[in-house]
């Protein structure tokens, strides 16, 4: 009655209601299933391709559609068949891995990557669309690593392993192509290098000389809560090696940065920044004070005694007060100055 009513009075403006589509059942998601893997035993290109739009679609039409499909594994099944074509020929099987690869950033949005098999080929083909210049596939490439790294350190090492893969990871922070791009690699780094991995320092260097710690701290000093978050973290785990420490060292921006989180963006953040400056601190071995004289400087000790009567956890609450009692052998040689003036501070632009 309603869809006739609204043919009536056309002329009016009026415009018919689509009728809404019936919602994917599980025996529906089971078959494409049976159709994607009987399309990757045949090697079936043009099938996958097309049965991975048609998941797309479904899984982009409603909350109802993308539940079914998380319920029957759907994003597992994808994998493997990106796996498939992956140990094939990049260049043939383009197509069929970029629309893949596509349906997973859609899933995996919704759904855990545990059961999504990765191997070296299914690593090689998502690092060579990081990599590509279509914006797009660079896109869904680090929405998907961002999934699969955490689960796994050993899927960090084929990461690191993988030629270029480091190199894409950081151009997608130093020339931004969306903010969720931006987010995802971040998140993805972090992981790195934070990992277990005996490859851990090994990554870290690498970062360190593309020179991510100049272009983190740039980006500190106006991003929003989460890039913070995320960029401090980084920063944190590159801190624990030698050349990392060294680098934070010799950018005019580290303490001036690090002194004005801890207070203006979230616990998070504060811990990250009380944890960095605790290692650049602690590591000191200049004999003129170095980075402890230029954190009382920026009003260090003051914002480190507000934290302990603000309260913090447990291991930040050691931190601080290890730094209050290094800082306050300098307090009395050095003036302080406010950590929000940047004016006489050069950014490597």
């Amino acid at each position: 009655m309603i869809q006739d009513w609204c043919v009536l009075n056309s002329s009016y403006g009026i415009e018919r209601i689509p009728t809404p589509r019936i919602p994917v059942s599980s025996e529906e998601a089971l078959e494409i299933h049976f159709k994607i893997k009987t399309a990757c035993k045949k090697g079936d290109r043009i099938g996958c391709q097309n049965l991975a739009a048609k998941i797309k679609a479904l899984a982009k039409e409603s909350e109802r559609n993308n539940s079914c499909l998380v319920a029957t594994g759907t994003a597992g099944v994808l994998s493997y068949a990106f796996e498939e074509f992956s140990k094939a020929s990049f260049e043939e099987n383009f197509a069929v891995l970029d629309e893949i690869l596509s349906c997973l950033a859609v899933l995996l949005l919704h759904d855990k990557a545990t059961n999504c098999p990765v191997s070296d080929a299914s690593i090689d083909a998502i690092v060579l669309f990081l990599k590509s210049e279509d914006l797009s596939a660079r896109r869904n490439a680090i929405l998907v690593l961002k999934e699969l790294v955490p689960l796994d350190y050993r899927k960090v090492e084929m990461l690191s392993e993988t030629e270029g893969a480091m190199e894409a990871l950081f151009k997608l922070i130093k020339a931004p192509i969306c903010h969720t791009a931006t987010k995802a690699s971040l998140t993805v780094i972090y992981h790195m290098v934070a990992s277990p991995s005996p490859a851990n320092a090994k990554i870290i260097d690498k970062f360190v000389d593309l020179g991510l710690v100049s272009l983190l701290l740039e980006m500190l000093v106006d991003a929003e809560r989460s890039l913070c978050e995320k960029a401090l973290g980084i920063l944190d785990g590159i801190c624990d090696s030698d050349q990392g420490r060294e680098e934070a060292y010799n950018h005019a921006l580290t303490i001036p940065v690090l002194i004005r989180k801890i207070h203006r963006v979230s616990d998070l953040a504060m811990k990250f920044s009380v944890s960095i400056l605790f290692k650049l601190c602690m590591d000191e071995k200049r004999e003129n004070g170095g980075v402890l004289v230029e954190a009382i400087q920026r009003n260090a000790f003051e914002k480190l005694l507000v934290l302990l009567q603000v309260g913090c956890d447990q291991r930040t609450k050691e931190k601080a007060t290890q730094l209050l009692r290094v800082l306050n052998v300098y307090r009395s040689r050095v003036d302080c100055i406010d950590s929000v003036d940047f004016k006489n501070v050069k950014r490597h632009f």
